[in-house]
């Protein structure tokens, strides 16, 4: 039976979980992957996924994970909510909370917007952060770091590109400080305009072409235009020729490296459309593997949920 994990009813950033408890919940996404069934005890649930923002992948990998383990979804649209009319998301979760909902699954535009609804008394729900602003994004983490040790079976001084539109990637955040801790060695590209000293704490920043023939893992972060506070004149062509992974830069890694992005990719800006589904890309594997991690997310939360219930 697989160990209890971190005893919380919450996971809204990856600072939460040990190395240990990562690994845990990475091999019990594994055993999922394999067919193992949920050792939820048989219960009535239900579950919201609150998506304030749009998403393809996310929304609809964990829509799919609650229904491999038996949770009823109550559909949620915020366009139709009462937060049209002015509820705050506190008050909108409460009634939630007040009609039975279980877990609520959160994307939200706002940093941090998870403060405000844990460790709050009637907030009995069960939070899971699927993204805050450009603040964190756990359970994508969680997915690359399975889709990471599945390839390689350990992280100890894994050389791992982080590359792309840094300042305003929440994937960025939470996958340097969960990869610097289990031991990879992290280096950042990009443009330097959107490039952030905070992460100086885990890499250092070096141009695509020092990093491709010496990197394991190469990570393409999606340009994120909707969170550009500042309208410039952008060119596809010359960012993808300056600080995308080209057709001709691939030649150039090593024949055991990987290509991985969180997707959506913009196709011939980040990265080569023909890279996409090449032979060292893992990106439809991310994609794949999100389904089994988030189940693994989703079931600990709920186990800890209940025994905080008791």
């Amino acid at each position: 039976m697989p160990k209890k994990l971190v005893d919380t009813k919450d996971l809204v950033n990856i600072d939460e979980l040990t190395n240990s408890q990562i690994l845990q919940i990475i091999a019990r996404a594994n055993e999922f992957k394999a067919g193992s069934q949920t050792t939820l005890p048989k219960a009535e649930r239900f579950a919201t996924n609150m998506f304030f923002e749009n998403s393809t992948r996310t929304h609809n990998s964990f829509h799919i994970a609650e229904t491999k383990l038996g949770i009823n979804i109550i559909e949620f649209n915020a366009s139709e909510s009462s937060i049209e009319k002015g509820e705050s998301l506190y008050d909108t979760v409460l009634a939630l909370c007040a009609i039975g909902v279980d877990l609520c699954v959160i994307r939200h535009q706002d940093n941090n917007y998870y403060n405000q609804l844990i460790n709050q008394k009637s907030i009995t729900a069960s939070i899971v952060n699927a993204g805050d602003g450009n603040g964190e994004h756990p359970s994508q983490c969680l997915l690359d770091l399975m889709t990471i040790k599945e390839e390689f079976t350990n992280f100890t001084n894994l050389k791992v590109a982080i590359v792309g539109d840094i300042s305003h990637s929440r994937v960025a955040v939470s996958d340097a400080k969960a990869l610097k801790s289990l031991g990879c060695e992290i280096y950042f590209s990009g443009p330097p305009i959107w490039y952030n000293s905070k992460f100086e704490a885990y890499g250092k920043y070096k141009t695509l072409d020092e990093l491709v023939p010496n990197m394991d893992i190469i990570i393409m972060l999606r340009v994120q235009h909707e969170r550009h506070k500042t309208e410039t004149k952008f060119s596809k062509t010359k960012y993808h020729k300056t600080f995308g992974l080209t057709t001709q830069r691939a030649r150039k890694m090593k024949n055991s490296a990987i290509i991985m992005h969180p997707a959506p990719v913009n196709r011939n800006v980040e990265l080569a459309d023909e890279l996409i589904e090449s032979k060292q890309s893992r990106i439809v594997q991310q994609m794949s593997n999100g389904v089994f991690t988030r189940m693994a997310i989703i079931e600990n939360v709920l186990k800890n949920k209940e025994l905080h219930d008791l």
